[in-house]
Parts: structure tokens; sequence; C-alpha cells
């Protein structure tokens, strides 16, 4: 059996040739895989060098670090993920990663989210992954690369067949962007998830939600799907709710989630919607908090779970009752827990920990 590398050691080394400063936090990360050499060898191994980590002292990554980093990934095939999140990384350190991407062939994780990459380097990943045949799960979340840079990952989903999930959210994706990545799922086969949240929408005429509406009827591979704060309406709804009748394809309910949270729904949108869950016997999840509920929507919500149709797990409203009139509460696990917190100690084995906002790992050990 082939010996694992010492990676502390060799990035000691690497930041001697480079003639760089060792970062403290990154060394201390490499000093504990080094220690688990033998699940590692066997099973691959993320290394989480999240910048808001609480555990231990952390010296934010940097471009000039990532370099250094790369370095040692090169020789390192037992390292399967990456999680870089809430670092400083900007379009420098992605050229860098760009060109990791397009040279590697065993990551199949990689988590940029909140760090400070914008168009440039966005175009730089994207078409990295033209040819990337190995990456699974790509966490862009929080990068303001704004519709252009969007449109570079939309034209991605065209050509890549390998990528199961991506995340977008909170990017500053347009509608241009929505549209071309409505567009291209129709065609891709790989995507099992994606995250759309908060796009910056600047028209009341949600030819965006129309777009995905139809996406979602030609789609036979998409599982998970999340449009946050799209601003959606009853319009935009009911074109969601047609393209549930005849979509099939959300059978697995553990990562089937369709997210309307904070939209502009109101009563008729959100019984049409209950209505779907009803005739769409694989939609498992749906989360629905920050819309405008009635006292319909409330009794429909209501039935849904207490039928069974919708577990309390399975979305981010709870029925109560005063003076015999029904009402929503909002359930805890709605919160947006993995914009603030790093579980670095443990696994996250209920995925409902973070309701509608987080894609699942692609693997149980990512």
């Amino acid at each position: 059996m082939s010996v694992c590398p010492d990676l502390h050691q060799h990035y000691v080394q690497v930041c001697q040739n480079l003639g760089q400063t060792e970062n403290p936090f990154i060394a201390h990360v490499l000093q504990e895989a080094d220690k688990n050499d033998e699940i590692i060898w066997t099973k691959g191994f993320t290394l989480k060098i999240a910048g808001n980590s609480h555990l231990v002292p952390v010296q934010r990554v940097t471009d000039d670090n990532l370099q250094v980093l790369v370095s040692v990934l090169h020789a390192a095939a037992f390292v399967t993920g990456l999680d870089l999140r809430y670092n400083v990384l900007t379009d420098a350190g992605a050229k860098t990663m760009a060109t990791f991407l397009q040279e590697n062939s065993s990551l199949r994780y990689l988590n940029l989210m909140f760090n400070n990459i914008g168009k440039s380097g966005a175009e730089l990943i994207a078409k990295a992954l033209h040819r990337n045949e190995t990456l699974l799960h790509m966490t862009m979340t929080g990068n303001k690369i704004g519709e252009k840079g969007g449109m570079f990952f939309a034209s991605m989903l065209q050509i890549n067949s390998t990528l199961e999930k991506l995340d977008l959210g909170d990017c500053d994706i347009g509608v241009q962007c929505l549209i071309a990545t409505a567009s291209a799922l129709n065609l891709n086969k790989s995507v099992k998830a994606i995250n759309l949240n908060r796009p910056l929408l600047f028209s009341q005429e949600e030819e965006t939600t129309v777009h995905l509406a139809l996406m979602l009827k030609n789609n036979s591979s998409l599982l998970e799907l999340h449009l946050c704060k799209h601003e959606m309406k009853n319009f935009g709804v009911e074109r969601l709710c047609e393209a549930l009748y005849e979509n099939s394809s959300l059978r697995y309910l553990d990562l089937a989630w369709l997210s309307v949270v904070s939209n502009n729904i109101s009563g008729k949108g959100l019984v049409a919607l209950s209505d779907a869950m009803k005739t769409n016997t694989e939609l498992s999840c749906i989360y629905i908090w920050g819309n405008k509920f009635d006292e319909a929507t409330c009794m429909a919500f209501s039935e849904l779970i207490q039928m069974g149709r919708l577990k309390l797990n399975c979305t981010d409203v709870e029925p109560y009752e005063v003076d015999g009139h029904t009402y929503l509460a909002e359930l805890s696990h709605g919160l947006q827990k993995h914009y603030y917190w790093t579980p670095s100690y443990w696994a996250v084995t209920k995925k409902v920990a973070n309701a509608s906002l987080a894609i699942a790992a692609v693997s149980e050990y990512l």
C-alpha cells in the first residue's frame, strides 16, 4: 500500500520554496488531517479551512495562501473535498483555483461560499468546469459575481455533464442569468440540486418564474430547487404549481426541497401550492415562511400536516389555534444556520437543520 503523504510537512516545504509565510490556520488543519491518515487513505477527506470557524484561532486564507495550498493538494489525491468558505479570496484566488480544477481529477466538493470573488473570477471557475469531469458539488454562495458572472455558470451547464449540485444563492444574479440557467437545465441531465436564492430582480413580470416552471415540466433529473426571495407572486406560483402537476422527478424525499421562502405569495398562490402537494406525491419538503398567510392558507397547510402529507421536519411552519382560528408559526429549523456556523466538530445528520438553505453534501464523508 502506498504511503499517505505528510500534508503539513509538504506545506512547510512549499512555503519555504515560494518564500511565503505559513498561515497558522492552514498549518493546523493539515496537521489534524495527518493524524487521520488511515481514514483519509481509505475513504477520501474534506479539508475544512472555513474562515468562520470558532474552534481554533483563524487567519483567513488569502490568494497567496491558496497558491501554496493547491501546490500541496496536487500530490494529495485522497483530498476529495475543500471547504474554503468565509475567507478573503478574490478573483486572483479564483484564477489559482480554476487552474487547479483543470488539472485535478480527485476533488468532488468545493465550497467557496462568502469570499470576495467577482465576475472575472466566476468566468475563470465556470470555464474550468467545462473540462472538469470529477467535481460534483460547487458552492459559490455570497460571492457577488453578478449577472455576467452568473451567465458564465449558465453556459457551463450546457457543457458540463458531471456537476450534480450548484449553489449560486446570494450571488446577485439577475433575470438574464435565471432564464439562461432554466434553458440550460432543460437539457442538462446531471444537475440534481441548484440554489438560485435571492437574485436581483427589477421586473414585476415574473418571466423568470415562468421559465423555471417550463423547465420543471421538461426536466426529469432535478431533485432539489431553491427559489428564496424571488419576489414571486400568485401568478408565478400558479405557473409553478402547473409544472408540479406534471413533474415526477422530485422523488428523493430527503433532497426534494422546493423553497419559496420570503417571496410575495398570498393566499391564492399558497393554497394552489398545497393543492399541488396533494397531487404530486413525490414532493416532500416545502418551505413557505415569509409569505402572506391568510386563513385559507393556514387551514390548507394545517390539513397537509395533520393528514401526514407534510411532515414538520420537512417544512418551516407549524399550525396552532387561538380562539378557534388557525395560524402558522415559524419552526426554528427554518433559520439560515449554515450562513453563520461551521459544524467542524460533528456531522450534521439532520438536513432539515438548515431547512431550505443548504444543499446536502454529495456523500456521507464530504
